[in-house]
């Protein structure tokens, strides 16, 4: 069973990506096309920034639990 999934949805190929284009083509038009384009990229650079600002934020917290953890008598 898992196989027949597999085989359904494992591969897109060249053929799946050109009806693809085609779809999107003629549900939005050339002209809204870049538009489009723009604002996704937009949204991903934010998402990128985002994740990076979590990251910095738990590297930052994680320095800074062994320093309090050795200093038991300091009180923040």
């Amino acid at each position: 069973m898992l196989n027949s999934i597999l085989l359904l949805f494992g591969t897109i190929g060249p053929a799946e990506v050109i009806i693809i284009a085609l779809i999107i083509l003629l549900l939005f038009g050339g002209r809204k096309i870049p538009e489009l384009m723009k604002g996704i990229g937009k949204g991903v650079k934010s998402f990128k920034q985002g994740m990076n600002e979590v990251e910095d934020e738990i590297k930052k917290s994680v320095d800074e639990k062994p320093n309090s953890a050795s200093n038991p008598d300091k009180k923040e």
